[in-house]
């Protein structure tokens, strides 16, 4: 079982318990997926199926769209609403939080900014992810990160029950966490934040409408999905060949990895144009012969 399967992962489930549940239903221990998605968060979830495994590298980079909802009033140690509560602003101070002030914040945040990830990201430091540190109780803050944060647009601004609601949808770089929003949001505004819902919308170019829960998720082949993300190249036979034992063929058309196909449209190689002695030739970087 060869090519992609783009699932709607359910809250309460790890990414890890996902990949076990599509191992038992397909059969294969070789099964990967293109960018975590924690316990609390829904949406979309690009797996790997055997050979595409391999290309998940050029999925994880995608744009990523989320819709969210972010509570003012208070902070937790990871960021969101499954964690230990840290502060609570006093309803005089978060009575005076206008939407105006709201708005300014967020718009602030689109642009390429620095943002330190959330203390239960899956970075790892000295061998440890985030989330296992804060398990341990460990105090420490991951170093900022640059990310690029296409567009953050309000929905709505609810009050009550000792907090602001906001729903908010992201567009942003791979690496930019939605928690990180939320805390910044409230820590400029001196309330505090954290995120209570988030579902990821879009890993480009696949988005949620084409996703399904993981029981009934159909794959697509490698090289519909690969097709999706990179350039194509259509081989000839003779290519075919020279690329079966790991030989050079003439340039791709433009820079960068290219999908190359066979003449019954099935996943090939992967093609790069590497400089040999002065000549611009196309080089498999992955091979796969069959889907």
């Amino acid at each position: 079982m060869d090519g992609f399967l783009l699932v709607d992962k359910a809250s309460g489930m790890t990414s890890h318990d996902v990949v076990a549940r599509i191992r038992r239903r397909f059969g294969t221990k070789k099964v990967g997926h293109a960018g975590t998605l924690d316990p609390m968060a829904t949406g979309v979830l690009v797996l790997g199926l055997g050979n595409a495994t391999r290309l998940l590298q050029y999925v994880v980079d995608g744009t990523k769209g989320y819709s969210a909802t972010i509570a003012l009033g208070k902070s937790t140690v990871t960021d969101d609403r499954e964690g230990e509560l840290l502060n609570t602003a006093a309803p005089e101070v978060l009575a005076q939080v206008t939407d105006a002030q709201i708005a300014r914040v967020l718009g602030e945040m689109v642009g390429t900014i620095s943002q330190r990830p959330s203390s239960v990201s899956a970075i790892k430091v000295a061998g440890k992810t985030g989330h296992e540190r804060v398990r341990a109780g460990e105090e420490f803050e991951l170093p900022s990160r640059e990310v690029t944060i296409s567009s953050i647009e309000i929905h709505s601004i609810n009050r009550g029950g000792g907090e602001i609601s906001i729903d908010v949808s992201v567009i942003c770089s791979a690496g930019t966490y939605i928690r990180a929003i939320a805390r910044d949001l409230g820590n400029a505004l001196e309330v505090g934040g954290h995120l209570t819902a988030l579902r990821r919308t879009l890993v480009s170019p696949f988005e949620i409408a084409e996703c399904a829960g993981w029981e009934d998720a159909t794959p697509i082949s490698t090289a519909a999905g690969i097709s999706r993300i990179l350039p194509v190249r259509d081989l000839a036979p003779e290519e075919l060949s020279e690329i079966s034992f790991g030989r050079t063929i003439s340039a791709n058309s433009s820079a960068g990895p290219h999908a190359g196909l066979a003449g019954d449209g099935t996943f090939v190689a992967l093609l790069e144009n590497r400089d040999f002695k002065e000549r611009n030739l196309a080089t498999p970087i992955m091979v796969s012969m069959k889907e």
